[in-house]
């Protein structure tokens, strides 16, 4: 069976515009990636797990904010690796500049023995749609899609 996401898009107004968090993955993979490299905070869940409880505390994972609000479920999607990602989009607000990620170990430098500790997301933005777009994994454009239908 494919491994299976949870996430939440998180979006909010401004000067009329519609305008959606997205985050970056930290390490050094990810490190001088932009376009394209760009999510919406989600994690992996098992069978008998509840999705949108994930996709709540993976958001406060990655960005040290607890998600409140009405949740809307959106129509689930398959990344190019085949997992399945559901999502759903809620209303609400927050300071990037303030996000507080938990942190993944991996060796670093490669072969070297040594452990080394990075943030699992390194930072956030907010993007209007098109450039929204451009930033996320191609994989996960649909929901900015859908949300774009859903509000306008």
């Amino acid at each position: 069976m494919a491994a299976q996401s949870a996430g939440l898009v998180m979006y909010r107004f401004r000067g009329g515009r519609l305008e959606i968090l997205l985050v970056h993955p930290g390490g050094p993979f990810w490190a001088k990636k932009d376009l394209g490299a760009w999510s919406i905070p989600k994690g992996e869940y098992l069978s008998g797990e509840d999705p949108l409880g994930v996709a709540r505390r993976e958001f406060f994972e990655e960005t040290g904010f607890e998600a409140q609000g009405e949740f809307r479920e959106l129509t689930p999607i398959r990344q190019a690796g085949g997992k399945r990602v559901r999502a759903w989009a809620f209303e609400g607000d927050l300071d990037p500049a303030h996000l507080k990620s938990n942190t993944f170990s991996m060796e670093w430098p490669p072969r070297s023995g040594r452990l080394a500790e990075f943030p699992e997301v390194d930072r956030g933005g907010w993007f209007e749609v098109e450039p929204a777009r451009e930033k996320i994994l191609k994989s996960q454009a649909g929901f900015i899609d859908q949300l774009a239908s859903l509000l306008q």
